[in-house]
């Protein structure tokens, strides 16, 4: 906050003035002329702070001078102007809102999902330190949605031509290397278009299908490695994604994570309506789903640690103490090596080597059997 007076004129119509005594007040305004606004012009030009008495201030009866052309209508509606920018300052904006509506509804959707399992902590579990892992490019190669997608295609929920534009988006990621708000839009509403009238139930099943077919041989192993560093530390582990909530559990569970804070669809009765609650988990949502779920779990951020590949995630990397850039853009890239944060690189293994990843996650790069190949060779 700047430590200059808000009483300037440039910030403020209204500067600090000389009030003079009742009966002079009276003499200088005129109720019957609309053109005698008691205001006068040096009050906003060349007025003296220092002469000002606050404690003769008396906005209901303060001489505003009859030179400034000013009349009173005009004099409230810049107060009123001036007062709407100022608050304009702490107002969210449509897409802030929707994007606060879409983290408390994938942080709720997330802890009913966690009750439902009736889990009780482990002993000697961390239970105030969690990790929060972005899915996209950053745990899984490639856009979830859109192998998803294709497998949803494969089982005949909709045509390969449907989802030809979602393939498209995938190879504009894969060569540039960063994610589009438009193509986030437009994603959003062919998956909206899709699953209006589907039961629930039958995403979350073919989900189940969808994962073994087309996701498991796409998790990134380094990746894979450092989600249970935490799990072995005692920790819990969440994805964080824009990614439809159904999938991105099942993703958590087939990994045997904690659970998941993914795009949440509107359904009643068992049925997706077409519509999202809020809207696509992204950016600033995700910041706020992890916030939401935190505060319900107990969870330190200082303590806590996230995972991205994407410079969109910086509000989530930075609410944490501990902030990591996994396979990372441009952007992302640059950002860690200002702040400081460490960068994983899993997309080759010489990569990994030279972003100084430990032993066991380059090793988790190269992939199970290098690794294998290795063991058996210092064993001989």
């Amino acid at each position: 906050m700047s430590d200059e007076s808000p009483g300037t004129q440039d910030d403020f119509p209204i500067r600090d003035r000389d009030f003079e005594s009742e009966s002079e007040s009276d003499s200088a305004y005129d109720p019957e002329d609309p053109d005698s606004t008691g205001v006068d012009s040096a009050d906003f030009d060349s007025a003296d702070a220092d002469s000002a008495d606050p404690d003769a201030a008396d906005w209901g009866s303060a001489d505003r001078g009859a030179d400034t052309g000013e009349s009173e209508v005009e004099f409230d509606r810049r107060v009123r102007d001036w007062v709407s920018s100022a608050s304009g300052r702490f107002r969210q904006t449509a897409a802030e809102l929707r994007q606060n509506l879409a983290g408390e509804a994938a942080a709720k959707a997330a802890l009913e999902a966690l009750a439902a399992r009736s889990e009780t902590p482990p002993d000697g579990a961390d239970l105030t330190a969690a990790a929060f892992f972005d899915v996209d490019n950053t745990l899984v190669q490639g856009a979830s949605i859109v192998h998803f997608a294709r497998g949803l295609a494969a089982h005949k929920y909709f045509s390969y031509g449907d989802v030809a534009s979602a393939l498209w988006m995938q190879v504009k990621f894969r060569v540039t290397g960063k994610e589009n708000a438009d193509d986030v839009a437009e994603g959003r509403e062919k998956a909206l278009s899709f699953i209006a009238g589907r039961p629930t139930a039958e995403l979350v099943e073919l989900g189940e299908e969808i994962y073994d077919e087309y996701i498991a041989d796409k998790i990134w192993p380094g990746t894979r490695a450092l989600t249970q560093r935490h799990l072995d530390a005692g920790q819990q582990v969440w994805l964080v994604t824009a990614t439809p909530v159904e999938l991105a559990q099942t993703i958590a569970n087939r990994l045997g994570l904690t659970g998941a804070l993914g795009t949440v669809a509107e359904s009643q009765d068992g049925v997706f309506t077409g519509r999202l609650v809020g809207d696509v988990l992204h950016g600033l949502g995700k910041a706020h789903a992890v916030r939401s779920l935190a505060i319900r779990e107990g969870l330190n951020l200082q303590r806590c640690t996230a995972y991205s590949d994407s410079h969109n995630d910086v509000p989530m990397l930075s609410l944490v103490g501990t902030a990591v850039a996994i396979n990372p853009d441009s952007d992302l890239k640059e950002i860690a090596r200002v702040r400081g944060w460490e960068a994983y690189d899993f997309r080759t293994a010489r990569k990994a080597a030279k972003y100084g990843v430990p032993t066991a996650i380059a090793l988790g790069a190269v992939g199970g059997g290098a690794a294998a190949a290795l063991r058996r060779g210092r064993k001989a």
